[in-house]
């Protein structure tokens, strides 16, 4: 078993009351960006078990009027990006102009898109257990 030395044991305990110190800190003052030294508070915070679900897509309709989903695969956009700006694309609908772009560029031969939309679908929850029962909500459309 080999001992640590002088040098070595103040190095680890340096280490560890400065890593005490950001945990601290961020638990205190921090937000979720400042992981892992912040609250990360996706994990420490349940859901309304009363409350609706939320499910966000992506969807279009083609020239025919067939209502396509919009995945990564075929647009290359994951749903978090939309997810991640779904104020602006409220804000500003026409800013999905770009994903009818890059669905007709990742989906070569496909129908042309003359809308997309972002729906939210809320699924209803009673006592933390899914009832069944949904309704969609559009939350931004952009036509052609």
């Amino acid at each position: 078993m080999n001992d640590l030395s002088p040098r070595g044991r103040l190095v680890r305990v340096a280490a560890t009351v400065i890593c005490g110190v950001l945990l601290l800190g961020g638990t205190l003052f921090g937000v979720d960006d400042d992981f892992p030294f912040g609250p990360f508070r996706m994990y420490s915070t349940a859901p309304d078990p009363n409350g609706d679900a939320k499910d966000t897509r992506v969807e279009g309709t083609d020239i025919s009027g067939r209502t396509v989903q919009i995945t990564e695969g075929n647009s290359g956009i994951r749903r978090a990006e939309i997810e991640g700006q779904q104020q602006a694309y409220v804000e500003k609908p026409a800013r999905l102009e770009s994903v009818a772009a890059a669905y007709a560029a990742h989906s070569p031969g496909a129908a042309p898109l003359t809308s997309v939309r972002v729906v939210v679908r809320w699924h209803g929850i009673e006592h933390a257990r899914p009832t069944g029962k949904y309704r969609d909500e559009v939350i931004a459309q952009w036509t052609r």
